[in-house]
């Protein structure tokens, strides 16, 4: 057994579907298939159930994954202990981020980074990516994690990941029944969206409006479980991205996707002006970013 594929039995037990493990982990799903097969019969043991549907962890799967996840943090600690050893970085990192991001969990780098770089102080701020992008180009953060193409230009950014906006109802609902929807069929629904400055509520203007859809935004919020227990209560409809709709507290709802030429990409991207610096805190967040992106988003599940 070795690191990469614990980390390949951590992200498909933690997905429970080959695609989207195969694409967090940055291998084809050919060769995810390979090489949890390989693991199995190395143990001698099946590790996942596989269906056309879902893939489960068997009972010995089970048995593995705290292991699992336990060699990865622990190899993740023994490489911020060399680094921390061998450089001495100090001065301070201005964060900023979108709420519950999906595709990287801001916590986990931060503290990832404080014990790496304990001298380095580190100041987060939490608002809408609209808003984060202002104080970037102002001058206010270092490094903006934020889920829009827009105002993005002259920047540098890392893209961190893409999946896409599904549609987020009470199962009571008439829509609730079908396997797909069009945007074009919501006109005459109430909705529940974000704010203004998240990146997700300006996805859902322009794509609706691209369909001659003028919708009604009958509850507006900052929050995403705020907005979940507004569906839940039927007082709207939410278009958000697939990862909402996987929260425990979306598991009374159904989501159905977009028709797939309709479907909006949700894109999280990491921006920075001070990653040309090579020896700037932010420059060795990158640093930390892209060395381990699969066990950050893996975090962020």
């Amino acid at each position: 057994m070795d690191l990469r594929q614990m980390e390949y039995v951590v992200a498909l037990a933690d997905e429970r579907h080959f695609t989207r493990a195969a694409e967090l982990t940055g291998i084809s799903q050919s060769g995810l298939s390979a090489a949890i097969r390989g693991l199995e019969e190395e143990l001698g043991t099946a590790l996942f159930t596989r269906t056309t549907r879902r893939v489960e962890p068997t009972e010995a799967g089970f048995a593995l994954l705290p292991h699992a996840r336990a060699m990865l943090e622990q190899a993740a600690n023994a490489r911020d202990a060399v680094v921390k050893a061998s450089r001495a970085l100090s001065g301070s990192l201005r964060i900023g981020a979108e709420q519950c991001l999906g595709l990287v969990d801001v916590a986990a780098l931060l503290d990832r980074f404080h014990r790496r770089h304990p001298r380095v102080e580190t100041q987060f701020t939490q608002c809408g990516s609209h808003d984060l992008l202002a104080m970037l180009r102002a001058g206010e953060l270092d490094v903006a994690f934020v889920a829009t193409e827009r105002h993005l230009s002259g920047l540098p950014r890392t893209v961190l990941g893409r999946e896409p906006l599904v549609l987020l109802l009470r199962p009571e609902h008439p829509l609730a029944s079908r396997a797909s929807v069009r945007l074009g069929a919501l006109a005459d629904q109430d909705f529940i969206d974000f704010g203004p400055a998240w990146g997700v509520r300006t996805m859902n203007e322009t794509a609706f409006a691209a369909h001659g859809v003028r919708r009604r935004v009958r509850c507006t919020v900052n929050d995403v479980h705020t907005l979940l227990d507004l569906v839940r209560r039927g007082l709207g409809l939410a278009v958000v991205p697939r990862h909402v709709a996987a929260k425990p507290e979306a598991a009374v709802l159904r989501a159905l996707p977009l028709a797939d030429h309709e479907t909006p990409e949700w894109t999280v991207s990491a921006v920075s002006t001070a990653w040309s610096h090579a020896d700037s805190p932010a420059a060795h967040l990158l640093e930390l970013l892209q060395e381990e992106p699969a066990r950050l988003a893996l975090d962020a599940a």
